[in-house]
């Protein structure tokens, strides 16, 4: 009966997807143990160091659907790792006592580590493919909305006019930096593991090297320049590189839930038939994507501190540390997967109100037009003296309810440096938007670079 998320019929497909299930699944994991004896058996034979004919009879078995599953789990449960109890029911699948030669001058945790690579360089290849997506929706937004202006909010207060193209702008350029970071970490965490007993290859005497790089290239991962069975930031790299991309995610369902609050209403999450309804109040659309990316995120960042501790093993092989990814980096996949899938679903539905941003642009009777006020009066009469001046009528503004622009109009010391309508001029928000534009259209053309 399933138990988890991951598994659940009801939450799977909320909380991560079948692509990056099937990657991490029992099935997928052996297989790779399965590539990787086939791979170094053709290595091997091809160096001479064992029969092509015993080769060619291993690899002809090393496929999943031969494996007894009840077995694997009972062995496993008695050896405590689980290649042995793969590479046995490989060994008793060979004909002629080719068997024998399964296995030849490799560890347990060779195959665990190297099978690990091959299923991380899968589910990165899924996460290329999201982040891809999710940066042409961002793109989309960004271009569409280059020019609509809406209040820029700091510690959740107005501040000054932005424009929501350039809110989008700026994600689209955090998860260009992820693509970056994906294309940098590739190198140094897409290499396998072929070390023997205490990773010095003594097993393979001269020709451990030679094996090691046959193999590698059998099963087109990078070659280690030393081994690393206790040496383990290749996997904590990519713990914290989903750590961070997840972590953009998050940002972006934190301003969803607030810019869909009742009292703001500036975008909503794609609709649909009964989705974020209410069992109670019928008049309510709740955030509901954003909502399971809060809830991702924070888990994935608790995994990826408990990842950082599987650094920390003793001496050339390790009792304990190598486990915690066992638990937590096919864990980190799938949230990530599930957060980066519910992102995708917001940017691509998103529904903007231009006309509720230009409205709450004015919520405040032109106070969140003061700096602009303040910098255009400031060229005459001085930054300080245009500051406090501004200040003491914004005030005032705000404890009257009276328009910003009518106590400016009214003030004598502000009439000599600017009239009625040049004040209009300055709280115009469309006239005080900054390079906002420029700066979107750099981070598209950046985009198609």
């Amino acid at each position: 009966m399933p138990a988890t998320i991951f598994d659940s019929l009801v939450f799977r497909d909320i909380f991560t997807t079948e692509a990056m299930r099937a990657v991490f699944s029992d099935e997928n994991r052996v297989q790779k143990y399965l590539d990787f004896e086939a791979a170094l058996a053709r290595a091997e034979a091809g160096l001479g160091l064992i029969p092509k004919d015993a080769a060619a009879e291993i690899v002809t078995h090393c496929s999943v659907g031969k494996m007894d599953f009840a077995k694997l789990k009972e062995a496993t449960e008695k050896i405590g790792a689980p290649v042995l109890p793969v590479t046995k029911q490989l060994t008793a699948l060979c004909k002629d006592r080719h068997g024998e030669w399964v296995h030849w001058g490799a560890t347990t945790q060779d195959v665990t580590d190297t099978a690990t690579v091959l299923q991380i360089k899968e589910a990165l290849a899924l996460v290329e493919t999201e982040i891809d997506a999710i940066c042409d929706a961002l793109a989309v937004l960004a271009k569409k909305y280059r020019d609509t202006p809406m209040a820029g909010r700091s510690k959740l207060q107005q501040a000054v006019p932005v424009t929501f193209g350039y809110k989008m702008a700026t994600l689209l350029a955090a998860f260009g930096r992820h693509k970056q970071r994906l294309a940098e970490l590739r190198p140094r965490v897409l290499v396998g593991e072929f070390g023997g007993a205490a990773g010095t290859l003594s097993s393979l005497g001269k020709d451990g090297l030679k094996v090691q790089a046959a193999l590698m290239q059998e099963l087109g991962l990078g070659v280690p320049d030393i081994t690393w069975h206790t040496v383990r930031d290749g996997f904590a790299e990519v713990g914290c590189f989903l750590g961070l991309v997840t972590g953009s995610c998050g940002k972006i369902a934190l301003d969803v839930k607030l810019l869909m609050q009742t009292e703001v209403g500036e975008v909503s999450e794609p609709a649909g038939e009964g989705r974020g309804s209410s069992s109670t109040m019928p008049q309510k659309r709740n955030p509901i994507s954003s909502v399971y990316i809060t809830a991702q995120t924070a888990i994935v960042k608790q995994y990826v501190a408990t990842l950082l501790e599987a650094q920390v093993e003793d001496h050339e092989r390790g009792t304990g540390p190598w486990e915690i990814e066992w638990i937590v980096l096919p864990e980190i996949f799938m949230l990530a997967a599930g957060a980066l899938k519910q992102t995708r679903t917001i940017l691509e539905g998103i529904e903007v109100n231009e006309k509720r941003m230009r409205e709450n642009l004015d919520i405040t009777n032109g106070l969140i037009m003061s700096e602009a006020v303040m910098m255009g009066l400031g060229q005459a009469m001085g930054r300080d003296t245009a500051h406090h001046r501004v200040s003491d009528i914004g005030k005032q503004a705000a404890k009257t309810g009276q328009p910003l622009i009518d106590l400016l109009a009214d003030d004598t010391e502000i009439a000599k440096y600017a009239d009625r309508r040049k004040l209009e001029e300055l709280m115009d928000p469309a006239n005080y938007l900054g390079v906002a534009g420029e700066m979107v259209d750099r981070v598209l053309a950046a985009r198609k670079k």
